[in-house]
């Protein structure tokens, strides 16, 4: 269904995040009094090209529909600026095309407010010479034939915004100024380092090689139920993952005041669209064959959602959600990349941060997620190191993204075991997830997300780390009690 929205979107600079300095947040009029009328589906070809055959317009579901993060309003303002702003990071933007609609719509709009205006011009016509006793019946033709035309005009206005819609849920989040420029990971940015790389007297082995020869792992098998990219745990690897992932719950819910929440790992379209995996990744989603339902692909997908179409009082953020579940991924486009092991898995178990808060305070929040992510790596006393995100690197949602890399001492490099994003009111505003303080107006929140940690890579990282000579492998003393007390894992007899 379509909703009409009014915004006051004003051209917002960003300031550095440094001494105090805060961006100021936007003001947005979401005016829910105005009439709803459906709108039409999106054109096939547009269909084809921008979601793929089996994804519908969330402009034309049943919950009202999303809003995207640069509506028509903001985009015939910033659409120059927005595209500078953006560079490399909007190369897969149809900008050209963009702008061709943005001058249609304008084209549009003003010829059809001149009929309006004519319209109205004949009615008052009309009514004078009802009053006068005349005759009507001509101008009241015309007036007919004029509202037909006006409703064609009306009706190629909604197609041309259901393309700049659905063009709008396709441009990625601006980086905020403290963001580095570069195109790629080489030009991501180390902040911090903390512990030292073990040294070892013999060459260590990779951690598939150790899983399989202790028993903990078994890959065939698990390519046998389900085929390639999947990794089945037994016995003690099957514990350790457990353990795991409640050793990160129990420190981030009594330590960092996280709240732990057990979400769907089935969510239906709107879901995707508001953290904004949809449209745009929809080749990585795993979806139902007869249901409109999506496997998740990170717990920030039903964590963010939570919220959404509510307004929160502000006295109750920052919220603060940790939660545990498996993830699914096809990683279309990367297959050859990391195929031993369980670095790249279709199936593998996450412990996700999310909080919102407000603007004033997200940055804060960010830095207070991140150092949460750092605790548990600290716990469990792997050496790792903190790099921010060049722009060429940055997820799509992310205004900001702080990367923890944790050493592998089989490949002597690190390798990110999480990423903590601040989105700014990037979700928020495809979720339509507001916050109101005091008596004022509502406005968008921040969300903010962060792995704390992907179960199966802290599992990479301690086989490797904590290996000996002999092939077995020692619990991280803080871990123990949550292995039964087992200090060290060797090897199991096989199960055929």
């Amino acid at each position: 269904m379509w909703k009409h929205v009014r915004h006051t979107l004003g051209v917002s600079q960003r300031r550095l995040m440094l001494g105090g300095g805060r961006r100021q947040p936007t003001a947005v009029d979401v005016d829910r009094r105005r009439p709803v009328s459906t709108g039409p589906p999106l054109p096939a070809v547009l269909v084809d090209q921008l979601r793929g055959t089996w994804y519908t317009s969330p402009w034309n579901c049943q919950s009202g529909g999303t809003l995207a993060m640069y509506d028509i309003r903001s985009l015939k303002i910033q659409w120059a600026s927005l595209r500078e702003q953006l560079g490399a990071r909007g190369a897969d933007v149809p900008w050209d095309e963009i702008d061709t609609l943005l001058q249609d719509h304008r084209t549009q709009l003003a010829h059809t407010e001149t009929l309006r205006h004519r319209r109205k011009q004949g009615s008052d016509n009309v009514a004078r010479l009802q009053r006068a006793s005349q005759p009507a019946d001509a101008a009241i033709a015309d007036m007919r034939a004029l509202g037909d035309t006006i409703g064609r005009h009306e009706e190629q206005l909604r197609e041309i915004e259901t393309q700049l819609e659905a063009h709008a849920l396709r441009i990625p989040n601006v980086p905020h100024d403290t963001v580095p420029p570069g195109p790629d990971a080489s030009r991501n940015e180390e902040v911090r380092r903390w512990g030292d790389p073990p040294s070892f007297a013999f060459t260590p082995q990779p951690h598939w090689a150790l899983g399989e020869s202790l028993g903990i792992l078994d890959f065939k098998r698990a390519g046998k139920i389900a085929g390639a990219r999947f990794a089945m745990a037994v016995g003690a690897g099957a514990q350790l993952e457990r353990a795991l992932a409640s050793l990160m719950l129990d420190i981030h819910t009594r330590t960092h005041g996280y709240t732990e929440v057990l979400p769907p790992c089935l969510v239906n379209q709107d879901a995707m669209t508001g953290t904004g995996q949809l449209p745009k990744f929809e080749r990585d989603l795993f979806h139902l064959r007869d249901d409109p339902y999506l496997l998740i692909p990170t717990a920030e997908v039903p964590v963010t959602n939570l919220y959404r179409d509510e307004i929160l009082p502000d006295h109750v953020l920052p919220i603060r959600h940790v939660a545990s579940t498996p993830c699914f991924r096809r990683e279309a486009g990367s297959y050859g990349q990391e195929t031993r092991g369980l670095m790249r898995l279709h199936q593998f178990q996450k412990v996700e941060l999310v909080a919102f808060t407000t603007p004033d305070e997200s940055y804060a929040e960010l830095e207070r997620l991140t150092r949460a992510a750092e605790s548990i790596l600290q716990a469990l006393e792997l050496p790792y190191r903190v790099v921010t995100l060049c722009r060429g690197d940055l997820g799509f949602a992310a205004a900001k993204t702080y990367d923890l890399e944790v050493w592998i001492p089989s490949q002597s490099a690190y390798r990110e075991i999480s990423s903590c994003s601040n989105c700014e009111s990037f979700q928020a505003r495809r979720a339509r997830i507001r916050f109101r303080a005091g008596s004022g107006k509502p406005d968008y929140l921040h969300t903010l997300n962060g792995s704390g940690l992907a179960v199966g890579r802290t599992v990479i990282a301690i086989l490797e780390h904590y290996q000996h000579e002999d092939g077995s492998v020692a619990i991280p003393k803080v871990l123990q009690p949550y292995m039964n007390g087992i200090e060290r894992l060797t090897a199991s007899p096989r199960h055929g």
